[in-house]
């Protein structure tokens, strides 16, 4: 009898970023291709198919022969924090028309009396208000109103809104309201998009309620567009394969899930890399690691604990400091949806380098980006960035940039630092340089301290995991500075995100409401709110077409103490089968204890033993799929760099030295800095004091000297 050869098939994983667009490919027989491209604002699906079409061209595998695409964008993200959105309108209760401007009061900044807070998404003259009102308890205190809905219909038609956010006060206890308003809407305006808060995000709390539901309506029509556009080009190229979209809070959904509901994938992109870096930690045998992710506009921090990544229940995006669970904030636009607890600052390797109006020197959050990019990229830029700064450092080499779209010019980052930095501040080209370098390091310090010592964490336990196209390079100085024990850079650390989405699996979450403490926080209590949220994500699987049987559950409760409003997500149980949580009155009471154990780590004190716990809202995160692709982790090609060596400067207690320069495939043994192994993706610096190895998997890992 003959064996039939086996069937080739083809996983693609795309992230697209605010410089760069990465491309990753796995085929069942674990062999592994990756092309790196400019990103291509406005039109972003098109880096996307030129990376796909590039992929397979050069592996000859043909484009039926696709299963997946597997995708991370910022088209969200930058739709905000540009305001390029759709015109959007929101309809909300009598009253609470003003809910968006007035906020929660709060300022970033505790001291700048000139700080202006973001616009809102949606003007107040197109913001209006019905008669309706329900209590807490989801009691109508007084019905729709269902008159004002034509006089409402009248004013949107007349002001040409593309999309409307409805969110009544108290609508996650009685939606029936909202519903109403949808159903008119779509029966007499079918051509704009509505976004219901309740079916949004079913949670307390008016204002991030209204934000996040508002936000949701202002991208829908943007990512409907993209997703569309990217989907007809894959099928131009004859792809039918699902396309799968990376969540903020890790796992993918599909293309369709993502274009309804954009809000839950706006920092797809980042949630793709700490994925990554959590199966990395898992197969280095580390449960404590934080990770840094340094790409074309921010840099990135998450911590993995105990071998798990935190979750955040909301977050800001646009703020100096962008980070969930802060004492701080205000300064962004907040999105009350679930998301991996990431940190972010605007220190990305596109970040501007600048004097402000005192002659101080500053470095982001403003980004050159793709367009026009770096001033060494010369694709127009004459602003000098932090990739110029490192450039002019010797620690990115000239010429051909990953592959061979863009070529960097050590000439004109030169010229740029020294017109815009050097000659103004009077000092020396390589003292402007590493300024910039130093000062991004600093912001990106808080960043990476926002998710570690400020939670109570101390660094020096953790191993910091560094990625993105600049993360190596500034992951040595960064670690030394947190006193982390050692540094890792994995293969592909520029392409990592883009490796995170093909380890990821089918995820979706859900969150219900409730108030329990006392003798209501019972263990029957917390099942049944348990089994209501498994059976609705239940629902959200069918749709997908997927067989819920193979869907496993994770549960986390919302936390406090009686009188607060901060809240902690402490873990219920984790990977349960479909209908198999269980919870008795010994859960209950690890619960209480396990939040006062994580109050006592944030806050420094624990409340009165009579100040009850309570429980405020209960999430559960359904996954299915199978994330173990080991041959993602093996089968790289490490051997890039050409050898040699190059001029680089390392402060002014070393200056600037001949530096060799290696692949990482050729770092033998533990080697002494100072050292650069170059790659098609990054370069990572091995300072002076620092020495370095590379061990069976291909991880570079760098530790002192004297630790």
């Amino acid at each position: 009898m003959i064996n039939e050869p086996e069937r080739i098939t083809l996983r693609i994983g795309a992230d697209v970023g605010g410089t760069f667009t990465d491309v990753v490919a796995t085929d069942n027989r674990g062999r592994i291709w990756s092309h790196k491209v400019p990103s291509t604002p406005p039109d972003f699906e098109r880096a996307v198919l030129l990376a796909v079409k590039h992929i397979l061209d050069v592996t000859s595998i043909p484009s039926k022969a696709v299963t997946e695409v597997s995708h991370g964008t910022t088209v969200a993200t930058n739709a905000i924090l540009e305001r390029r959105g759709a015109r959007t309108a929101l309809i909300t209760t009598r009253g609470f028309r003003d809910v968006l401007a007035l906020r929660r009061i709060r300022a970033p900044f505790l001291y700048n009396l000139f700080f202006d807070k973001p616009k809102e998404l949606v003007e107040r003259y197109l913001r209006f208000e019905v008669a309706e009102r329900v209590s807490a308890a989801g009691d109508v205190i007084t019905p729709l109103n269902e008159s004002d809905l034509w006089g409402v219909k009248q004013r949107l038609e007349c002001e040409g809104v593309e999309s409307v956010a409805v969110c009544f006060l108290h609508a996650y206890a009685y939606p029936r309201h909202e519903m109403l308003v949808g159903d008119f809407l779509r029966e007499q305006m079918p051509h704009v998009n509505v976004s219901l808060s309740s079916a949004v995000v079913c949670e307390r709390g008016e204002y991030e309620r209204t934000a996040t539901t508002v936000a949701n309506a202002y991208l829908r029509p943007v990512m409907q567009r993209y997703l569309s556009a990217l989907r007809d080009g894959l099928r131009s190229s004859s792809i039918e394969a699902p396309l799968l979209i990376m969540q903020s809070a890790g796992g993918l959904t599909g293309a369709e899930d993502a274009a309804q509901n954009p809000v839950f994938v706006l920092e797809s992109g980042p949630a793709a890399g700490v994925l990554a870096a959590k199966n990395r930690a898992q197969r280095l045998g580390l449960d404590h690691v934080i990770t840094l992710d340094i790409g074309g506009t921010t840099a990135k921090a998450a911590l993995i604990e105990a071998g798990q990544v935190n979750y955040s229940p909301q977050y800001e995006i646009g703020a100096s400091l962008s980070a969930g669970n802060r004492l701080q904030g205000g300064g962004g636009d907040v999105i009350l949806a679930p998301s991996l607890d990431i940190a972010e600052v605007g220190a990305g390797g596109g970040s501007i380098a600048y004097l402000d109006r005192a002659g101080g020197l500053r470095v982001g959050p403003r980004s050159a980006g793709a367009v026009p990019g770096p001033a060494c990229y010369q694709r127009g830029g004459g602003e000098p960035t932090l990739t110029d700064a490192n450039v002019v450092l010797g620690y990115i080499r000239s010429g051909k940039l990953a592959s061979g779209d863009i070529v960097v010019d050590g000439d004109a980052a030169a010229r740029a630092i020294f017109d815009r930095i050097a000659k103004p501040l009077g000092i020396d080209l390589l003292t402007a340089a590493e300024g910039i370098h130093r000062i991004a390091n600093a912001r990106t310090l808080r960043a990476l301290r926002a998710v570690s010592t400020e939670r109570g964490r101390d660094a020096r336990e953790f191993a910091l995991m560094a990625f993105g196209g600049s993360g190596p390079i500034h992951a040595a100085g960064l670690g030394r500075e947190l006193h982390c024990p050692k540094v890792i850079v994995p293969p592909l650390p520029g392409l990592f995100s883009a490796l995170g989405l093909l380890l990821s699996v089918i995820e979706h979450h859900n969150v219900r409401s409730c108030y329990l403490q006392g003798e209501t926080l019972t263990a029957a209590n917390l099942l049944a709110i348990c089994d209501e949220v498994e059976r609705s994500l239940l629902n959200q699987f069918d749709h997908d077409t997927i067989d819920g049987t193979g869907v496993r559950f994770s549960y986390t409760a919302d936390t406090r103490y009686r009188g607060q409003a901060s809240l902690i997500s402490i873990p219920l149980l984790s990977s349960v089968e479909r209908g198999c949580a269980t919870i008795t009155p010994h859960t209950v009471q690890r619960l209480c204890a396990a939040f006062e154990t994580e109050h006592e780590k944030l806050y420094g004190h624990r409340s009165d033993p009579e100040n009850p716990v309570q429980v405020v809202a209960v999430r559960v995160i359904g996954r299915w799929g199978d994330a173990n692709h080991e041959e993602l982790l093996q089968a790289v090609d490490y051997n890039f760099a050409d050898g040699g060596s190059r001029l680089a400067y390392f402060g002014p207690s070393w200056g600037q030295r001949e530096t060799r320069v290696i692949a990482r495939g050729d770092l033998k043994g533990v080697v002494d800095g100072p050292l650069l192994i170059d790659e098609y993706d990054s370069t990572t610096v091995v300072p002076p004091g620092m020495r370095a190895c590379c061990d069976a998997d291909g991880n570079i890992i760098m530790e002192c000297h004297d630790a």
